[in-house]
């Protein structure tokens, strides 16, 4: 329904019936109210999709208004399982923004997502009523590449931009609440050890996080000092897509020196561990046994480039992101 239609949402909406679709809700929360009206009348003449920019949390009038009502689907990017393990290189330097990944070059797509980002800042931002300037976001964005995959420190932050660590506490939610950033949070285990308590931060998309970055093509990508880094982010997202872990189900966990396990999703009653090395024979080492040890975890495993399948001691395994594509993450 386009949005010239709503200005008498009531004409427009009731006489409706089957599906109805409306797009970009996040502009106009005030129909909130009038959907629960129109979803609590007998036998439910129409039913609607709701289709939106933003986490569920940013849209919150929704979730309270249509408690009960409602149920959240989030719609990703391409995945590596839809496109096929065979275009993984293209995906992890493109993303999954579908004008981006089907570019006809890496140029047009290095392109596509400039325009998208300029979009992104300078219209969604503010329609979302966001009150913060497209330059001043864009320069944090673009900071946050080089913190991909790191404890997020906000004073660090502000003081590389000059700003107060609470407006970088801001800019921040306003990246998560869109979902081009995540924040991951840690967990803790009462194990009489110093643990860190700051989320992680990774872009969601890699080829948002090269654009920032400066990283153009696939010659660039593999020059590029935080290739390791944007490659575990994007293995990352993968794993948490497979297992459809919620931000409630993943965590990391690090103790201060000691030790650290990048992923861990936590469903079914399970705890499973995910290492992410960019290489091509990752070991045990004395962190991983430490995550076995305190964490109790069902399985743990290495993850790296390729199609590896192999087992360690100890009841850890080795195997490539393209394998836990195909077979599944248990």
């Amino acid at each position: 329904m386009h949005l010239d239609r709503l200005e008498n949402p009531k004409l427009a909406l009731e006489g409706l019936r089957g599906l109805v679709v409306i797009d970009e809700i996040q502009r106009r929360p005030d129909l909130f109210p009038m959907l629960r009206a129109l979803a609590d009348r007998p036998k439910a003449p129409a039913r609607f999709l709701i289709l939106g920019s933003a986490s569920r949390d940013w849209i919150r009038q929704g979730s309270e208004t249509l408690a009960g009502r409602i149920a959240f689907a989030e719609v990703t990017p391409f995945t590596l399982s839809e496109v096929g393990v065979a275009e993984v290189e293209k995906l992890w330097l493109r993303g999954g923004f579908p004008l981006s990944f089907l570019a006809n070059s890496e140029a047009d797509s290095s392109q596509w997502r400039e325009f998208y980002i300029r979009t992104f800042l300078e219209r969604d931002i503010p329609t979302l009523g966001i009150q913060i300037a497209p330059t001043a976001l864009r320069r944090f964005w673009m900071m946050l590449a080089h913190y991909h995959g790191q404890v997020f420190n906000a004073s660090d932050l502000g003081r590389s931009l000059a700003v107060a660590d609470t407006t970088v506490r801001r800019y921040l939610d306003a990246l998560v609440g869109t979902l081009m950033v995540r924040r991951l949070s840690p967990w803790f285990e009462n194990i009489g050890k110093r643990q860190v308590k700051t989320p992680k931060i990774y872009f969601r998309d890699s080829g948002l996080l090269h654009r920032l970055a400066g990283v153009n093509d696939g010659g660039q990508l593999h020059t590029w000092p935080r290739r390791g880094a944007s490659w575990e982010g994007f293995a990352l997202e993968e794993i948490v897509r497979l297992a459809d872990a919620s931000e409630e189900e993943a965590y990391f966990w690090s103790v201060h020196s000691q030790g650290e396990l990048d992923l861990m999703i936590v469903k079914d009653g399970k705890r499973l561990g995910f290492e992410l090395k960019f290489a091509d024979a990752p070991h045990i080492t004395p962190a991983c046994r430490m995550a076995m040890e305190h964490l109790r975890l069902d399985q743990l495993t290495l993850v790296c480039p390729g199609d590896s399948s192999h087992e360690l001691d100890g009841g850890v395994r080795v195997r490539g992101l393209n394998r836990l594509v195909r077979e599944g993450i248990l």
